[in-house]
């Protein structure tokens, strides 16, 4: 990456880079390690934490040359944070049968407060998909009490924003609406113990894999999909649910 960023051999197209421009091939690539776990590819795994782990070093090699950090300090940080974070593991403190969850949150609230939060909400990272970020305010909201006991209060806020948004008259109640729409499923499936972004990920390779399915079984049987009509299409749709359901487990 020094090679890469040198002022006078380097690459130009590194050398040009900041933080800023480099934070969306960040994003990307993590994504793209989702993607190869989700298939279960471990030489794409071992290809895609490699360029993650690129990224990694880009960003601190934009420190260094700043004189604000290097990649040492980086892998430092996370250390000390880890072991601050389990100190029943490597600080020698007595594991009092408090549970997983309720030590590491404590843990992070006193990081919080650390660094100057005093909002339940602090901290929530502006950047996480909509759908994580959601569920991520949600459960802080939830911590300090703000929150249903059971599904029942967001299954009817549910359908109280449906009847919001089919009532909406103009695109920007239409917009508002739909979001308050979508962030009470978010809180519907989150009283489920379920979670949006990967639910909807896994619904998503759903929808991908059983169209795709259509459009060859119309071409199997010597039609061509876009031609068809909405009743033909959702027969195909039923002919290719029915034969999953059928395949062996």
């Amino acid at each position: 990456m020094a090679a890469l960023r040198d002022p006078v051999h380097g690459c130009d197209w590194d050398i040009a880079q900041t933080w800023e421009t480099i934070v969306p091939h960040t994003i990307e690539e993590a994504y793209e390690v989702a993607d190869a776990v989700s298939r279960g590819d471990t030489d794409a795994i071992k290809d895609e934490l490699g360029d993650l782990l690129f990224q990694v070093v880009f960003q601190a090699r934009i420190a260094e040359e700043a004189g604000l950090f290097d990649f040492d300090d980086v892998a430092a940080s996370i250390t000390a944070k880890l072991t601050q974070r389990h100190p029943h593991i490597f600080g020698g403190a007595h594991d009092d049968a408090e549970s997983r969850d309720a030590r590491w949150e404590r843990i992070k609230a006193a990081e919080r407060a650390d660094k100057g939060a005093d909002g339940a909400l602090d901290g929530v990272a502006l950047a996480l998909p909509a759908a994580l970020r959601a569920e991520k305010l949600q459960r802080r909201a939830a911590r300090v009490g703000f929150d249903w006991p059971d599904v029942a209060g967001p299954a009817a806020k549910l359908s109280e924003e449906v009847s919001e948004l089919s009532a909406a008259a103009t695109p920007g109640e239409h917009f508002e609406e739909a979001g308050d729409v979508l962030f009470a499923v978010v809180n519907l499936v989150r009283a489920y113990g379920v979670s949006a972004e990967g639910a909807l990920r896994a619904a998503n390779a759903k929808f991908e894999r059983r169209f795709r399915a259509m459009e060859r079984l119309a071409a199997e049987r010597g039609q061509h999909f876009a031609a068809l009509d909405l009743s033909a299409q959702d027969a195909l749709w039923n002919d290719v649910k029915a034969s999953e359901a059928n395949e062996p487990a």
